[in-house]
């Protein structure tokens, strides 16, 4: 929801005649804009990013979403040769010889993946994936995004041998594709939507971009420092997020903390959003229903500032109300509750 509001209202200023590159949006981390990324893609509005990889750049990221194409199209080579090489005792010599008796087999090219015999040094792992690759496939429609479950167990362990770090970081990413995955109705339909392939040919390099073309801006709050943009869109502007949850464990961190949001807030020259999002999941969403927390508003940002903004946007929240959700700590699981009704 976060994502889709921004999007419009950069629209809307686009449309009073405000440049995208006049517009910013911010954040105290490079993966709080992820699901920003993904709805300026999903609408083809042009974005570059400052303080950090793109998430749809991201190596973990394309491996995720190269097995799901491949499970939606077993004969996308693009697709199933970055997945075969994930399988370890895989290269891409036997990538290539399993694809080549895939695009042989016309009738059916999942009974040659299943046929297929790996190197001796891949046996046990390739079982493992052809398990996988025999889900991903049994699924329907009715089961998205419950296939996004088995994909991270199985993804996760070969990320761990193939990256010496930021294990759990692309761990949380994987977290965040399903929970986006959640929003579309079908795998088919997740995937249409998002941008997955790279130029049409190893030649098609992109060149300069044009004088008159026109992209918005996403950065980090340390990125943008000495910069100015007459729309700033700060994001995630909760405690939690801003201060960050592993930077309170000192004054002085919290200070520091301060100063970013200073620091974001004093790059608007007209317009200032600064974003609340309302709730947080913090598991997957299940049958029953969801368990979510509260977003509450940064304490750096106390009620008789707060009561100087305007609060727009599907509820408002006033000073009050925060105040309450801040004091509270709430903590909302309704599964029991959805599970009796049931």
């Amino acid at each position: 929801a976060q994502a889709r509001w921004v999007a419009d209202r950069m629209l809307e200023h686009r449309e009073d005649g405000l440049a995208l590159k006049r517009q910013a949006a911010l954040f105290r981390t490079s993966h709080h804009s992820a699901a920003l990324e993904l709805e300026l893609t999903r609408r083809n509005i042009p974005f570059v990013k400052f303080g950090g990889l793109k998430f749809l750049e991201a190596a973990h990221i394309k491996d995720a979403l190269s097995l799901l194409r491949w499970a939606q199209n077993p004969r996308s080579r693009l697709a199933g040769f970055r997945v075969a090489q994930l399988v370890q005792g895989i290269g891409p010599a036997s990538a290539r010889r399993l694809l080549d008796a895939m695009e042989h087999e016309a009738s059916d090219p999942v009974a040659a993946l299943h046929a297929f015999k790996p190197p001796p040094a891949a046996a046990t792992d390739w079982q493992a994936f052809s398990a996988l690759y025999a889900e991903l496939q049994g699924r329907d429609a009715s089961g998205w995004p419950g296939e996004m479950a088995p994909l991270q167990r199985w993804l996760v362990p070969q990320l761990a041998r193939r990256h010496d770090n930021d294990i759990a970081a692309r761990e949380a990413d994987l977290a965040q594709l399903a929970r986006m995955a959640a929003g579309y109705a079908t795998r088919e339909r997740f995937l249409t939507e998002l941008t997955l392939d790279p130029p049409a040919a190893t030649s098609d390099e992109a060149g300069e971009p044009g004088r008159d073309e026109d992209y918005t801006i996403l950065s980090t709050i340390h990125a943008a420092k000495g910069q100015e943009w007459n729309a700033v869109f700060v994001l995630n502007v909760v405690d939690g997020c801003m201060p960050a949850d592993m930077a309170t464990g000192h004054a002085a961190e919290i200070e520091e903390e301060r100063r970013l949001l200073y620091v974001a807030m004093t790059r608007a020259k007209e317009h200032l959003h600064l974003m609340v999002p309302q709730r947080f999941y913090v598991t997957q969403q299940t049958a029953f229903g969801d368990r979510h927390v509260y977003g509450a508003l940064t304490r750096f940002i106390p009620p008789e500032v707060a009561r100087g903004f305007d609060v727009v946007g599907p509820v408002a929240v006033g000073p009050e109300q925060a105040d309450a959700v801040r004091a509270s700590g709430a903590r909302i699981d309704i599964s029991a509750q959805v599970r009796a009704q049931w």
